[in-house]
């Protein structure tokens, strides 16, 4: 889905506003604002389908939009008890992002809206009365780097592989989140390819790898059991501890950007042959 902005400011900022969601902006936000590419009509519903229910729940999204109304980045963050992270009393970032692709409103990073956005957040928790903000970051130079995060204030509060959780506190008597245990990925029949969906809908990528998969295994027909797990419940993640990934006898499908359908295709069918 592209890289995070960079750490170093530019000559100079473009000017950008930092508003809620409005509902005129709601499509450009189902698709991480690239409207501009088809490949995102392949995602489906999910994110809206979502997003109806977790606005329910204390979901809270901005904007960040030219003085066109064009908008150029996005952050969205939960209660932490709403989130894939243990905790009380704070709000967790789920997705930070600001629009780096040459299509559709252009490339917009490393100009400051990043941190714009993410000063405008925390301005909102504080608001609120939260003793604190978590987020999730990866230790890879790409997307959601916590080393960002860190630049920004932020320290280490658990790590998973190569996710970290980090978080600011804004009292003194704020207590760290933690990651949540995953358990076991569940497997289908014996004797079939298990494909293993956990979804709640919240990233478009993540439904991409979703629908792709779902596709790949009805193509492929009876060697393949393929099930959804929804767990857009809170009580049905933490039986879990899995939420929006694809995981093929048990491994997981994906570990960096969405494989194409024809490389799901690819590693499902090597497995129907290993039958």
């Amino acid at each position: 889905m592209g890289t995070l902005f960079g750490r170093k400011p530019p000559d100079s900022v473009h000017a950008v506003e930092v508003i809620d969601l409005p509902e005129r902006h709601e499509a450009s936000y189902f698709v991480c604002l690239e409207d501009w590419s088809s490949e995102m009509a392949d995602a489906g519903d999910h994110k809206a389908s979502w997003y109806a229910q977790m606005k329910e729940k204390g979901l809270r999204v901005k904007l960040a939009v030219d003085a066109d109304d064009v908008p150029r980045g996005m952050i969205q963050y939960v209660p932490i008890e709403q989130s894939p992270a243990l905790g009380h009393d704070l709000y967790m970032i789920l997705c930070i992002w600001v629009h780096g692709y040459k299509e559709g409103s252009g490339d917009a990073q490393r100009q400051g809206i990043g941190t714009a956005l993410l000063e405008a957040a925390e301005a909102d928790v504080r608001a609120l009365g939260a003793s604190g903000i978590a987020a999730w970051g990866l230790r890879l130079p790409f997307w959601m780097r916590s080393s960002w995060f860190k630049d920004h204030g932020y320290v280490n509060a658990d790590s998973r592989g190569i996710q970290e959780l980090v978080w600011k506190p804004f009292s003194a008597d704020a207590i760290a989140p933690q990651w949540v245990d995953e358990s076991p990925v569940a497997v289908g029949t014996p004797g079939k390819v298990s494909v293993t969906a956990y979804k709640t809908g919240w990233c478009p990528a993540m439904n991409l790898v979703y629908e792709r998969a779902r596709l790949v295994a009805e193509e492929l027909g009876n060697d393949v059991d393929f099930s959804t797990i929804d767990v857009t419940d809170r009580s049905d993640f933490l039986r879990c501890g899995h939420t929006d990934a694809v995981f093929v006898d048990g491994k997981p499908l994906q570990r960096g950007a969405p494989p194409s359908y024809e490389k799901i295709k690819k590693t499902i069918e090597k497995r129907v042959r290993a039958l």
